[in-house]
């Protein structure tokens, strides 16, 4: 996406807000995320109840959530950082899977029902979820064959978020006329996140002590990333300084306050809006299309559909009253 530079002279004054990676802890508890390896046992739930009180922290999250037997990739996210939960949650996942059938299947034939139950397919809810038990679509973008023992097959599968492999084990067995078990399950990736850059309950626990017992917080910061890392595939335009302070206390979003704007954004859809120094202020709805807005002089483009930002982080550039 082409990105346009509408003032070349714009200039950030340092002496306000900072880098998300030059954040403090706190300001990373503030508003950030952790990459739990979730462990089988707990639910999702509990394991960020424990993170939560574990950190102090009186807002604390999870994104996606995994059911007790599953372990994986499990964001969970602080403070101001939770209002963007539902973003993540529609990103891609893939995970790991152990198929258990009652009986062996005939290779061709699990090769066919395999490359059925790929693309977009229908994807009903299992009874114990969570969620409203109703027919809709999911794309599945790759079911692969991994390896297999006798009645067990190890799987990858890639998927859209809301994928229920359970019920993509119910449905092979449908199809094979053998019952189909899912044995095991976990996540690898979720969005652009793998297990590579999870840590484990064990290891969270340990950088908290380190932090309030030994006043020691490198550990800890190094698990606590900053919101912006799970905005990097979203659309955005950049904004002044003087314009920051007024969309974080929710007024519209004016011409003169651009920086650059990307093309082929069309009015009515959602820009993520960040300062100069790359910090998310929040999230704008376009009054117009991106061509026309790079076009304008001057009025109102957009209006913000979420605030992210501190609304104390950048002064206040508009006249108070006495």
């Amino acid at each position: 996406m082409t990105e346009h530079v509408l003032d070349n002279a714009a200039q950030t004054d340092p002496a306000f807000g900072c880098a998300p990676d030059d954040r403090s802890l706190d300001q990373l508890l503030a508003s950030g995320f952790i990459l739990l390896d979730k462990p089988a046992g707990p639910t999702s739930h509990q394991l960020a109840a424990w993170a939560r009180d574990l950190l102090g922290l009186d807002r604390l999250g999870h994104g996606g959530t995994l059911d007790p037997f599953a372990t994986g990739v499990l964001p969970l996210m602080a403070g101001r950082c939770m209002k963007i939960t539902n973003k993540i949650l529609k990103h891609r996942k893939s995970y790991i899977a152990v198929f258990r059938f009652k009986t062996v299947p005939d290779e061709e034939e699990l090769a066919s029902t395999m490359a059925t139950l790929s693309g977009r397919i229908y994807n009903v809810p299992p009874e114990v979820s969570a969620v409203k038990v109703q027919v809709r679509t999911r794309t599945v973008h790759a079911f692969e064959h991994l390896d297999q023992d006798g009645k067990d097959m190890v799987a990858r599968i890639t998927c859209d978020a809301g994928t229920y492999i359970r019920t993509m084990a119910r449905d092979m067995g449908l199809m094979l006329n053998t019952p189909v078990e899912l044995k095991e399950l976990r996540r690898e990736t979720s969005g652009r996140f793998g297990l590579e850059h999870c840590v484990t309950m064990d290891q969270l626990a340990d950088a908290v002590w380190l932090w309030k017992e030994c006043g020691q917080e490198d550990a800890l910061k190094a698990m606590v990333h900053p919101t912006e890392k799970l905005l990097v595939d979203a659309p955005r335009c950049q904004i002044k300084d003087s314009a920051v302070a007024a969309l974080a206390h929710g007024a519209p979003l004016l011409r003169p306050g651009l920086v650059t704007m990307p093309d082929g954004v069309k009015k009515g859809k959602e820009l993520l809006v960040t300062s100069m120094k790359g910090e998310a202020v929040g999230y704008v709805k376009l009054k117009a299309d991106a061509q026309d807005v790079i076009a304008m002089v001057d009025g109102e483009v957009a209006r913000p559909s979420m605030v992210l930002m501190d609304t104390e982080l950048y002064p206040r550039r508009w006249p108070t009253k006495p």
